[in-house]
């Protein structure tokens, strides 16, 4: 058991052993974990789960002709597992119906290495309200919006009566160049989920136009900042995973800058454990508003840099680390990921580097 100390947001949960965390995912081994707070909860959101507020678990499958999974590693892909099918929920060609005015929609991106580019049939907009970590502080109107692995977007949906709209996936900008993007998904395009409309729609209030306070950490508070590069498949900062070494220390009640940047010629991410982060740029330019919100995941294409803020504000032990990682699985199983501890600020100096690993038998 534990206690629940975090804002409202969407999450999720799955194994992590190291090296074969993608194996476990690609088998369904993986969750949504939703915090609601009643009493902060803005006024106007569809609220009411399995009926208005609906969990939305992607993830890509392949399969045998007799129907079992197929786990074969695809031959030029440069981001691990690439399915065919598509699974909502585990479900394969899933609809929902639809008997309100609006929708809200809670979508995981649980694939291993595919990435989505969410739009609906008939290119309507939608109204993104939150993202990994929580509600934005107002809506944000969009037409297409991209996720990869591991990031999570809530995006409320209006309707008509009897009406039937398609939650899509067109073709994900991944900018790794015609042949890596070709391997890695950049020209797939799938249906995720059908909105079934009801004859008659109950009425939905007007979304809020202001959602949350922002309580995300601010840059000029930043004691340090500290600089990581995403190399090939493996490695960060020209070092693979070691689980017995402690590759960054960080002070509790501080706050820092992280800038991380893809040097590889293949599509990563960075997933951050521990904390949300605020976005401050990308490849120097301000955040597109659908980007301002809590983020714990963020997408780097090849070639770009990016910089945020994060406050460590909590659960200290020398011992016991987090984790930093791309979250195009294969990557991580293969290496690209780092562990940090935090500490009390004048533990930070005399924290181990390394613990005791003890690998099991199985």
């Amino acid at each position: 058991s534990w206690t629940i100390d975090q804002p409202a947001s969407t999450l999720w949960y799955h194994p992590h052993p190291h090296g074969r965390t993608a194996a476990h995912v690609y088998r369904g081994v993986a969750g949504m974990f939703l915090i609601d707070d009643p009493d902060k909860a803005p006024s106007g959101l569809p609220d009411s789960y399995g009926v208005d507020d609906i969990p939305v678990i992607v993830q890509d499958k392949r399969f045998n002709g007799d129907g079992s999974l197929d786990d074969s590693q695809p031959s030029f892909s440069t981001v691990g597992q690439l399915g065919d099918e598509i699974l909502v929920n585990g479900t394969h060609r899933p609809y929902f119906d639809v008997t309100t005015q609006r929708v809200r929609l809670r979508v995981l991106n649980a694939s291993n290495g595919r990435v989505y580019n969410l739009g609906l049939s008939d290119d309507r907009s939608f109204t993104l309200i939150g993202t990994d970590g929580g509600l934005l502080t107002e809506p944000v109107d969009l037409d297409r919006l991209q996720v990869s692995p591991g990031e999570r977007a809530e995006i409320v949906v209006t309707l008509s009566p009897g009406e039937r709209v398609v939650l899509r996936s067109d073709s994900p900008t991944l900018g790794a160049g015609f042949w890596n993007d070709r391997f890695s998904g950049a020209h797939d395009r799938f249906d995720l989920l059908e909105l079934r409309a009801a004859n008659q729609l109950d009425e939905s209030p007007d979304l809020p136009a202001r959602l949350d306070g922002d309580e995300l950490p601010d840059a000029a508070d930043a004691v340090t900042t500290r600089q990581f590069e995403l190399r090939g498949q493996n490695r960060i900062n020209g070092r693979e995973m070691d689980m017995a070494r402690i590759d960054t220390v960080v002070a509790v009640g501080t706050t820092e800058v992280w800038e991380v940047t893809n040097g590889a010629g293949r599509p990563h991410n960075f997933h951050v454990h521990d904390v949300q982060f605020r976005l401050l740029a990308i490849e120097g330019e301000p955040p597109p508003p659908h980007l301002r919100g809590p983020k714990d995941t963020v997408f780097i294409p090849p070639g770009d840099t990016v910089r945020f803020a994060l406050r460590f504000s909590d659960y200290t032990d020398a011992d016991i680390p987090y984790m930093y990682h791309c979250h195009f699985i294969r990557h991580e199983d293969r290496g690209m990921m780092g562990q940090f501890t935090v500490v009390e600020a004048d533990e930070v100096d005399s924290a181990p580097r390394s613990i005791d690993v003890h690998a099991d038998d199985g």
